[in-house]
């Protein structure tokens, strides 16, 4: 460490006076810079270079166990601490979590019970669906997500953007799944009961298509906590540095990150696949 300190210093004082500093000899000095690299120095070298390079396809957005994983998929095997503190000495960072406030409220009648019962482990896709709906500040004012995310894989397999929250909304991205999915007669849909979901366009499109609705109860986000999950990821790794002058803008930065979630991003709850090749592998076995 001493010799480590003298190297990054060589500039600014000379090698005599920094050996009567830190008592070590000078013929130690040279030895040391003659040496070449250890083996894991050298390894930590290069796996400097792929951890800035996972850390950079991620845009900033992954801390230690994602970048691990991500290197474990190129065959590179070391612990999270080795890579933590690989990170910590080139200033990466992954993007932290907010603490989350539950604000779901209720509005109207629920039309249905809550037939999922916070059973999020679907066993294979198209049998349930989670859907919700968030809001995006923009310049231009907010701007209102809808989502319809498969609870099997946690892919968003529909979604659409729009001025006001109502079903105006959550139509176009309840079709936009259908449209990309087939699913069987049966399939559990959840949301939550606003208007934009118990309304009567809505619940005819979905029981044209076989779909049964299940709602959660007054006030209670968590019944929805794989979307809910999904909402807090997007504003912690998209939405919170975002300064968007339009609706137009965001648009195209949210269907940026879906195509990245769906496609790349690694999810915990899914062993570390990313929703598409998480899928892939449900549907092979």
């Amino acid at each position: 460490m001493r010799y480590a300190c003298m190297r990054r210093h060589a500039g600014t004082f000379t090698v005599v006076l920094m050996c009567r500093v830190l008592a070590v000899s000078r013929a130690g000095y040279y030895a040391w810079r003659s040496r070449r690299p250890s083996a894991r120095a050298q390894t930590d070298t290069q796996l400097r270079v792929a951890i800035r390079t996972i850390h950079a396809a991620s845009r900033q957005r992954y801390g230690s166990p994602r970048v691990q994983r991500a290197l474990r998929h190129q065959q590179w095997h070391c612990s999270r601490k080795r890579v933590a503190r690989l990170m910590r000495l080139d200033g990466l960072r992954g993007k932290r979590r907010r603490r989350y406030r539950c604000t779901t409220q209720a509005d109207g009648t629920s039309p249905a019970p809550n037939r999922l019962g916070r059973r999020f482990q679907v066993a294979a896709p198209n049998r349930g669906w989670g859907s919700d709906g968030t809001a995006c500040w923009t310049a231009q004012g907010w701007l209102y997500l809808a989502v319809v995310l498969d609870l099997a894989s946690r892919r968003v397999i529909g979604w659409a953007t729009g001025a006001t929250p109502g079903q105006e909304l959550t139509l176009p991205a309840l079709r936009q799944a259908l449209t990309h999915r087939t699913p069987p007669a049966g399939l559990l849909h959840h949301s939550d009961r606003g208007m934009h979901y118990t309304g009567s366009s809505y619940q005819r499109l979905l029981a044209t298509h076989g779909g049964i609705a299940g709602m959660s109860r007054r006030g209670n986000c968590w019944a929805n906590a794989v979307v809910e999950s999904f909402f807090a990821t997007l504003k912690t790794e998209l939405v919170a540095d975002a300064q968007w002058q339009s609706h137009s803008d965001a648009t195209d930065a949210l269907r940026q990150y879906i195509a990245w979630y769906n496609g790349q991003r690694l999810h915990s709850t899914l062993g570390y696949l990313s929703p598409a090749r998480f899928e892939r592998q449900l549907t092979a076995a």
